[in-house]
């Protein structure tokens, strides 16, 4: 006997149907779930981790490190991505589909405690497992739609930065602050080889930034392990070779008194070469009282980028202290992304949680790094630039 068209074509509509009806719920579902996630969080959450919080704003970022308006935003980048894929099994214990917002809380909620996935998911009713893919998907998604916010300045931009460095302490014309953290991490015997074993016996993944002064990352490099010292890091950095090629820090040249002119540059620590784009302090206890006072005014100025590794490091937990055995090939994405975090709570003009305690160093215990490379040329320069900053610049 012939097939019976109708049915068939009966049996298709009732199919889609079922299928619309399924992604018509699912969307309710997601909806509903976008209005009571967080109270949903709250009766989960212990009430001590909110003692002395007078109200909701203060306990959510608290939780999150970042307002519910850099919240919103953030899901806004994300969104598009997340409900284009979207996961039947990602739900809670009670059948409820994780929404945008409650994805995004689990993510920031493991970026910014550094808790174990158990314990974000106890937080917030969900296992182990969604608690890493949601983690995860989250950081995919925000190194393809939040690179907008880790750029290098343009050229107005830039002479923004310039004068408000020189503001700090009187450096004209400096373009950024170079410094180096370490990420620790705790290796399984089996991964613990010598390359990633530090100068200070820790197991290590390196993050190179260069600062503005609002402590905002304008270029960073990560990934690397932390047997490289300071200088051997920024030689492997696509910074490095944009400035040694004169495509970076390229822009206009100041006009200083005695007919000196200094080009930009950025400063760093004594870790670093002395080169005519990065400028370091002088070494040794025997300086004369000018140059004394350029060190000084030259570490008061870094500080910005103490200051910003610091805080860096203290909002995002997961990256502080040290790290149990985390994916090598992972890591360097999930830095990424928490420096991308850090630029938005700057670019949104939101203020750090009080409760974040910034320690004195974000490298504490590592003692500093001494680099005896020096171009003459540069030495020249900043001999000239000391010599300007005492005659023109009191202390």
């Amino acid at each position: 006997m012939a097939p019976n068209k109708g049915l068939a074509k009966k049996r298709k509509r009732e199919k889609q149907k079922e299928a619309d009806g399924y992604a018509e719920a699912f969307s309710d579902r997601q909806q509903n779930d976008e209005s009571d996630w967080w109270h949903d969080f709250l009766r989960r959450t212990s009430t001590s981790a909110s003692v002395g919080m007078d109200n909701e704003a203060e306990k959510f970022k608290s939780f999150f490190r970042v307002s519910k308006k850099t919240f919103d935003y953030i899901c806004s980048l994300v969104k598009e991505d997340f409900l284009s894929r979207p996961s039947s099994s990602l739900v809670n214990v009670e059948g409820k589909a994780l929404s945008v917002e409650n994805q995004v809380a689990i993510a920031l909620k493991r970026l910014a405690s550094g808790e174990s996935q158990l314990s974000v998911g106890e937080a917030f009713g969900v296992g182990q497992s969604i608690v890493s893919q949601v983690t995860w998907k989250f950081v995919e998604v925000m190194e393809e739609h939040g690179l907008q916010h880790l750029k290098w300045p343009d050229a107005s931009e830039m002479e923004k930065i310039k004068g408000n460095f020189e503001r700090i302490q009187g450096m004209p014309n400096c373009c950024g602050v170079i410094d180096v953290t370490h990420i620790v991490m705790s290796l399984a015997s089996s991964e613990a080889s010598a390359v990633w074993h530090d100068h200070e016996s820790n197991y290590s993944m390196l993050l190179q930034a260069v600062v503005d002064p609002d402590m905002k990352f304008r270029d960073i490099l990560t990934g690397w392990p932390g047997s490289l010292n300071d200088y051997r890091l920024l030689k492997n950095s696509c910074f490095f070779r944009l400035c040694e090629s004169g495509k970076r820090l390229n822009g206009r040249v100041k006009d200083l008194a005695q007919e000196l002119q200094i080009r930009e540059y950025v400063i760093g620590d004594t870790g670093y070469p002395l080169l005519p784009w990065l400028i370091t302090p002088y070494q040794g206890r025997e300086n004369s009282p000018s140059k004394m006072r350029f060190n000084a005014r030259h570490h008061a100025t870094r500080m910005v980028a103490e200051r910003a590794l610091a805080r860096f490091k203290a909002t995002w937990r997961i990256i502080d202290g040290v790290m149990w055995r985390p994916d090598k090939h992972k890591l360097p994405r999930i830095i990424l992304v928490c420096c991308l975090l850090h630029n938005i709570i700057i670019d949104l003009e939101d203020e750090l949680q009080q409760d974040v305690a910034l320690s004195q160093h974000h490298d504490a215990g590592y003692k500093q790094q001494l680099c005896q490379c020096v171009d003459s040329n540069a030495e020249t320069l900043r001999d000239k630039l000391t010599t300007y900053l005492s005659e023109n610049l009191h202390s």
